[in-house]
């Protein structure tokens, strides 16, 4: 058996003008984790959330909220969604070629666990240094949608290296393809039913870990 499965529904696809009571229903439905999408307009063209909105939401859940940093800068980042209480941050290959042992140290130092991105023409190699380093990041964010917006198709051309466009007709390419987390936005609040389809999730990574 593998990793247990998580699944985290996307922030993003919520009801911004409620999003404690979003919080509360989607964990109620079965969520494990909630992903909070960070945008800052410069990475990706879209703008959505930053340390204030986590720290208002974290007075309201106890939840792990798994910050997806999609952002130019993310070292200036790690202090203040620490304190906002952010317990994940996960920041992109990208923009960290230069100081990914820098922001991986300063991450866990502030009590958050790491994590790293690749968009999906980023080849997986791009990865592996941190996460074969002497201080790896523990989780890798393999997107499955270009980073920037909810909603868009399923690329199935980045399964060979698995966050985006994934529901109950994508979900067993990804959980065969290793994926343990995953992150679903519109397939999961668009539901007539979130918590079946949470489940449908979860037990497609769970039998693929049992099969594999």
């Amino acid at each position: 058996m593998g990793v247990a499965a998580k699944i985290a529904p996307s922030m993003l696809s919520s009801d911004f003008a409620n999003l404690a009571s979003e919080a509360e229903r989607m964990l109620k439905f079965g969520a494990d984790w909630l992903h909070m999408d960070i945008m800052d307009g410069h990475f990706v063209p879209n703008l959505t959330i930053g340390a204030p909105v986590i720290e208002s939401l974290r007075k309201h859940t106890k939840a792990y909220l798994d910050c997806h940093l999609m952002v130019t800068n993310p070292l200036d980042y790690i202090e203040p969604l620490a304190k906002a209480g952010a317990s994940g941050f996960t920041f992109h290959v990208e923009v960290s070629k230069d100081n990914w042992q820098q922001l991986i140290h300063e991450i866990k130092s502030k009590g958050m666990k790491s994590g790293v991105a690749l968009k999906p023409g980023t080849p997986i190699e791009e990865v592996y240094p941190l996460v074969e380093s002497e201080n790896p990041v523990e989780m890798v964010l393999v997107m499955t949608v270009e980073p920037g917006f909810g909603g868009q198709k399923f690329m199935p051309e980045t399964m060979d290296k698995v966050d985006g466009g994934l529901g109950p007709s994508t979900i067993d390419v990804a959980a065969s393809a290793g994926a343990n987390c995953i992150v679903a936005g519109s397939s999961v609040f668009g539901a007539p039913e979130p918590s079946k389809v949470i489940s449908i999730l979860r037990k497609s990574v769970e039998d693929a870990q049992q099969n594999s």
